[in-house]
């Protein structure tokens, strides 16, 4: 099991219960770790070993970006998830209990999947989403709401959840509008001379905490699911941003969704935010989904 060695107090009262139910059924080494060369070190150790991530999206990130790079992915590399983040996204989209006790059952009773990845031109990988625009910039102010807010509550069942609909809704009064081309396996869904607000690429369902961004999206289908919303005026952003909480945002007149096995962007400059992680800005990235990349064990039922 792999943890944060900077996690607090309630994650450590919360990975004791959990340990218990995994030590009645297994034997578990737990590594700590808050470095890349100390992951890589916990990884090494472990071998062949099932692996758990003790953590949310961004940790569950570090550690397959960390066996990608390693050249260790593959169907037969199995991690579970015992989800102690703010957001736990990927966690939701594969039916994993937020509850800490009962996620530690799901691993014991639980039953092998294989799951994709999404993998860009340099290598960079994605477990879960990444969305650019108003989405990336969506993330980017939501991220101090979802902090503060994560204090309120007890573990995963918190209130950070809620920063991600409150960026999205300052994003939709100030937004960056984006002139983008965007290809979906090598066909032209918009061009440049459509204003673009959001692009969201999803292997999983959510982002935010619950928001279901691509809600139809699996992570073992082999497809990505693609959507693009281009509301031009004020009040056509704020209904796209209103429907945003409830996932219904695809109904909106003005918001294109697909699926597909690749997805290039290109155009003016543009952020990312990848897993939860901000990086760019970029003028080019194309995405490929990766099938049955490595596996993962999700609830039985």
């Amino acid at each position: 099991m792999i943890t944060n060695a900077d996690a607090g107090t309630a994650d450590e009262t919360a990975l004791l219960a959990a340990l218990g139910v995994l030590r009645s059924a297994a034997s578990v080494e737990v590594c700590q770790t808050s470095a890349p060369g100390e992951l890589d070190g916990a990884l090494h150790r472990a071998g062949s070993r099932r692996v758990v991530v003790a953590g949310g999206d961004g940790s569950l990130h570090a550690v397959v970006s960390a066996l990608h790079r390693r050249h260790e992915l593959g169907p037969d590399r199995v991690l579970g998830l015992l989800p102690l983040g703010t957001g736990n996204d990927f966690a939701r989209t594969l039916g994993i209990p937020l509850d800490p006790v009962e996620a530690a059952q799901a691993l014991v009773d639980g039953v092998v999947r294989p799951m994709d990845l999404l993998i860009d031109e340099v290598g960079q990988i994605v477990v879960n989403q990444v969305h650019l625009g108003a989405g990336a910039e969506a993330g980017r102010r939501g991220k101090p709401w979802k902090e503060r807010l994560g204090s309120i509550g007890v573990g995963p069942v918190n209130l950070g959840r809620l920063g991600y609909p409150i960026g999205a809704v300052l994003s939709a009064l100030d937004p960056t509008v984006l002139r983008l081309r965007v290809e979906a396996d090598g066909e032209v869904v918009t061009d440049v001379d459509h204003p673009v607000l959001m692009v969201a690429l999803g292997n999983g369902a959510t982002v935010g905490g619950g928001l279901e961004l691509t809600p139809d999206a699996d992570p073992g289908d082999g497809q990505i699911d693609l959507m693009i919303a281009f509301p031009r005026s004020r009040t056509a952003r704020l209904a796209y941003a209103a429907r945003l909480p409830f996932g219904s945002h695809g109904e909106h007149d003005d918001v294109v969704t697909l699926r597909a096995r690749t997805v290039t962007v290109s155009g003016t400059e543009f952020w990312c935010s990848a897993d939860g992680e901000l990086y760019g800005p970029e003028r080019h990235r194309m995405w490929r989904v990766e099938p049955a990349a490595y596996s993962m064990i999700v609830p039985a039922a």
